[in-house]
């Protein structure tokens, strides 16, 4: 909640430079003065922005990519965990003679529990 309110904030505020900024006239000067050109003021800027993003995008995509993969392996080792759990709780209940818990709707106990 706290970052989308501050997503609003600086969204605003860029909003109220662009419109404060629209009569400005810079003059840019590409390949070191053999070209330049007349913009307004808020364009180089909001192209930096842009080109900000895309390269934060660039850098923290793969991390993620990486990330969301890990998770996905460890929550299927997990379910396979509990699924060998399961069972050698199914084959100590048919060791011990006892139904399996999970039929009977009682708590599993333990061996020391006896």
């Amino acid at each position: 909640m706290i970052r989308l309110m501050l997503v609003g904030v600086l969204l605003l505020l860029s909003l109220a430079f662009f419109l404060q900024n629209q009569e400005q006239e810079v003059t840019l000067r590409y390949f070191f003065g053999l070209f330049e050109a007349s913009t307004p003021i808020y364009k180089p800027i909001l192209a930096g922005f842009a080109v900000g993003l895309l390269v934060s995008g660039i850098l923290f995509f793969p991390p993620w990519v990486r990330s969301r993969i890990e998770l996905r392996r460890k929550i299927k080792a997990l379910q396979e965990a509990e699924v060998d759990l399961e069972r050698l709780r199914h084959s100590l209940d048919k060791v011990t003679g006892r139904t399996p818990s999970t039929v009977t709707g009682e708590p599993h106990r333990d061996r020391r529990d006896e």
